[in-house]
């Protein structure tokens, strides 16, 4: 296998597992995989500097870290000293997050454009106190944000998006600017003999994008109406215990396997290349049907051994 062919991958930092993580990082890059990606859980910009020291050759983001956590001058300074340290393997993705999380920070917020716009300009206009920035990539679902993160970032990066919609997306990147705007998608994977068990293990991770109004509108958009109205449904009939069982029981196959990938090895090399064909980067977001992250990772090495 050529790097070329094989997917960035997620790290998450949980607690009590942080140095299991920094060594599948290196296991990573020793194998030949170039980009890790970091989301917010598990405090990503921490482990975005142990990965400046744990590893050389391997380049990562975030994806993505939300503005609300951190005033925008902290947060350039912070990106600016891991990009400086890392010798440049370092981009900063951020994005406004989900409203339920949002709500439980207790912030006040505004519109998703103009906060995302304002929080990269301090964070430039700061560069000459904080050090210079590495490359910004804005979270995107749909059209708006993807256009705003041409005019203001170097990348976009979805999140459980739509390999059948994508290509609609991607055509609005000016031809000039493609070769060096970054573009990456996170996806839900499960390598397993079993296609349903893995499939199970996805629907269960779908559920709570499920209920956010924000990746129902993209879903509708990319073409899933009747499955969006299945999930509209559910959420105005199922009582809060059963809501979980409820929104798994009306996922398509043809809508899951479109938005995560679900099987055998040699099905999830086939689905990494269809999403490297589109332009954008994919993302394994690793789970098992026997275990995590860790055991997803393991199960990601061997189908590219």
């Amino acid at each position: 296998m050529t790097s070329a062919q094989l997917p960035a991958i997620s790290l998450v930092a949980s607690p009590t597992r942080r140095g299991g993580v920094l060594q599948l990082a290196r296991d990573a890059q020793d194998r030949g995989f170039t980009h890790v990606a970091c989301p917010s859980l598990g405090a990503a910009m921490s482990l975005c500097v142990s990965l400046a020291h744990a590893t050389t050759t391997l380049q990562y983001f975030t994806s993505i870290q939300p503005i609300y956590l951190a005033h925008a001058f902290e947060a350039g300074n912070t990106a600016a000293h891991i990009q400086e340290i890392s010798g440049g393997r370092f981009a900063f993705g951020v994005g406004v997050s989900h409203g339920p999380v949002v709500q439980r920070l207790g912030v006040a917020t505004g519109k998703p454009l103009s906060d995302i716009r304002e929080y990269v300009a301090a964070m430039r206009a700061n560069e000459k106190f904080g050090g210079s920035l590495p490359p910004i990539y804005l979270a995107t679902l749909r059209d708006k944000m993807l256009d705003l993160a041409i005019e203001i970032g170097d990348g976009a990066l979805w999140a459980n998006a739509s390999l059948r919609a994508i290509p609609t997306q991607v055509v609005r990147i000016p031809a000039d600017r493609r070769s060096k705007f970054f573009l990456a998608n996170m996806i839900p994977t499960v390598i397993a003999d079993d296609i349903e068990a893995a499939r199970a293990v996805n629907r269960r991770t779908l559920v709570m994008y499920a209920t956010l109004p924000n990746y129902r509108n993209y879903w509708r958009a990319s073409g899933y109406d009747a499955q969006v109205d299945k999930f509209e449904e559910v959420l105005k009939t199922a009582a809060r215990e059963q809501l979980s069982e409820a929104l798994t029981a009306v996922m398509s196959d043809d809508w899951l396997d479109d938005c995560t990938m679900s099987g055998p090895p040699d099905l999830v090399r086939e689905r990494i290349t269809a999403w490297w064909a589109t332009g954008v980067m994919p993302v394994a977001v690793m789970s098992a049907v026997d275990g995590g992250q860790a055991k997803g990772v393991t199960n990601l090495f061997a189908a590219y051994a």
